[in-house]
């Protein structure tokens, strides 16, 4: 039995012991599990003596993902995390290209690839038929795919156990908090304070910055006074994890209208360990509570089986929850000292998979901005950069994922039709049927980024502020030299100039600075060589080079790199001793 223990009624009860309440099940070959909570030293007024360069509200994968951002930085941190486990239940379930080039930085690729479904195929039905295919690019230049399927309780255990291989080699490089929960905060010029309790007991913490990556109920966005604002729609989803052993390969079914469920739309997808995660949608009027009774959720599972052809094989339901979508954002992701992150920053709908991949951006955006400013590298307006870009992130991510929602939950009749017209006629007209495409997220560009630089005009190659896309090397892939630091890319170094006093400084100045050379095949003189279509996709068959910021967007690129270029792209893309971004 859950019991508790005595507190003030203006804080309510603390945290259970851990041992008090069950661990949850096991999903498939994943076991959960149970980290204590535990107290820090504390002074006589229960004050955690000194402070924290950074404390992150929330462990989930948002959370998990800066702290290792930050710690590629080295800047310790310190992770408060309500729950003493990793996530329970259906959560993400996709994670994209870009995504895993981020995870990739974070050093936790090869469990997600060694774990995760890769997948690119999605199909779409009308009734019983088949109206759209859609295939997300994959070629010979890729050296990750375009999608795996990974249940969130994985993706949360991996970066997990990156983090604790870190703290084996720097002790108290993260330190994640179990089982404790912020009660209340304060901010003032130098910093915040945090009211934090678990089963333990509580206490007071400081930190110079907080980041906020508790989630779409975030206690630190309720605390200030902060709501969402945004675009909510009535369409209700019902989730539904089975374990069903099925052959069928992983791709992405989308059911509309289909005969066993009419009015609704039906997904499906496959995931780790026999795990396959259905979405369905609820009609008007039907009730939320009844869906997810078992004996409703069982018929409904059957039902749909059946009529798909594996209704002979065995299942069994794992997770049940519901999901209403909605496109909303905070109208600043920075609050004085404190910055937020993930679903505590905006609410994505789940069409076109841009909830969890959002995420990842945010952390790999903030984490080495967030380390320039608390090192003192950079001045703080670099975290307004943060949040002007992530904004606008969020506005391009949110158009396509709305016109994806209106068509899988149309908001009025006149949009209900308008799908049903299209759905008909889709299967005659394939020009139609793009109307059907999901539009699968990608890597944002950002257009407007007072951090990048004007450079040169190229005739290929991605602009300022896009993320530079993979290329295949003789050995290897570009993004293979490309870490979490400054990297001045010199393609055809035998034909670039490069000022050598200008990149000397850079080398010896504090900023993570790296140069990387990639070279005709055969030169000797370059850190890797390339074949002259990479160098025609980059713009460079005569030589380029391109400054591109930790998180591999470009900050700037030149034909040729004069003397005092590289100094000024630096200090703009830093935001350097406190440069005004608007400037």
């Amino acid at each position: 039995m859950t019991t508790t223990r005595t507190a003030d009624a203006a804080t309510g009860p603390v945290p259970p012991p851990s041992s008090a309440i069950a661990l949850p099940p096991s999903v498939g070959a994943f076991h959960y599990t149970r980290f204590a909570p535990r107290l820090p030293s504390l002074d006589a007024d229960g004050m955690e003596p000194g402070g924290h360069p950074v404390v992150i509200a929330g462990g989930g994968p948002v959370g998990m993902a800066l702290a290792l951002g930050l710690a590629n930085h080295g800047v310790r941190s310190v992770v408060l995390e309500a729950d003493d486990t990793v996530c329970v239940g259906s959560r993400a379930a996709c994670i994209s290209r870009r995504s895993l080039e981020i995870v990739e930085r974070l050093g936790a690729l090869p469990a997600f690839l060694g774990k995760g479904l890769p997948w690119s195929v999605g199909r779409s039905f009308y009734k019983t038929a088949e109206v759209f295919r859609f295939e997300m690019p994959q070629d010979a230049q890729q050296k990750l795919p375009p999608m795996i399927n990974l249940e969130q309780y994985y993706i949360e255990q991996y970066l997990l156990d990156e983090i604790e291989r870190r703290n084996a080699a720097t002790p108290g490089l993260v330190d994640i908090r179990w089982g404790t929960e912020l009660t209340a905060l304060a901010q003032d010029d130098d910093g915040v304070t945090l009211d934090v309790r678990n089963a333990e007991g509580a206490y007071r913490l400081r930190g110079q910055w907080l980041a906020a990556c508790d989630g779409g109920q975030s206690f630190v966005r309720k605390s200030l006074g902060l709501a969402l604002e945004g675009t909510g729609y009535e369409g209700r989803y019902v989730i539904i994890d089975i374990e069903l052993h099925s052959g069928h390969p992983t791709e992405r079914r989308a059911w509309f209208d289909p005969p066993w469920n009419p009015g609704s739309t039906v997904l499906m997808h496959r995931q780790p360990d026999d795990i396959w995660r259905i979405d369905y949608q609820l009609r008007a009027g039907q009730s939320t509570e009844d869906a997810l009774q078992p004996a409703a959720v069982a018929e409904f599972v059957q039902r749909h089986l059946d009529a798909i052809g594996e209704g002979h094989l065995p299942w069994k339901t794992v997770w049940t929850s519901v999901y209403r979508a909605g496109a909303m954002t905070l109208d600043s992701y920075r609050h004085g000292r404190v910055v937020f992150a993930g679903n505590a920053a905006h609410a994505m709908p789940i069409f076109g998979v841009r909830g969890l991949n959002s995420g990842f951006d945010d952390a790999d955006n903030l984490a080495w901005k967030l380390a320039c400013v608390a090192k003192g590298l950079s001045g703080a307006a670099l975290l307004d950069a943060y949040s002007q870009e992530r904004i606008a992130a969020f506005h391009i991510n949110a158009e396509a994922a709305m016109r994806s929602t209106e068509f899988m939950s149309p908001p009025s009749r006149g949009f209900d039709l308008l799908r049903e017209a299209a759905l008909s006629l889709s299967e005659a007209h394939r020009g139609i049927a793009q109307l059907i495409n999901p539009r699968q997220t990608q890597a944002v560009r950002y257009d407007d980024s007072a951090l990048s630089s004007a450079g040169d005009a190229l005739p290929a190659g991605p602009l300022p502020g896009e993320a530079m896309p993979e290329q295949p090397l003789a050995h290897g892939h570009l993004t293979d030299w490309i870490g979490p630091v400054f990297t001045l890319l010199v393609l055809r170094p035998d034909v670039a100039s490069l000022p050598a006093a200008d990149i000397a400084l850079a080398q010896q100045g504090a900023l993570p600075f790296a140069v990387c050379t990639i070279g005709s095949l055969g030169s000797s003189s370059a850190d890797a060589q390339a074949s002259p279509a990479v160098f025609a996709a980059l713009g460079a068959q005569d030589g380029a080079v391109y400054l591109l910021r930790p998180d591999g967007h470009v900050a700037a690129r030149w034909h040729r790199l004069l003397a005092g270029a590289l100094p000024a792209a630096l200090a703009r893309a830093a935001v350097a001793n406190s440069q005004d971004i608007s400037a």
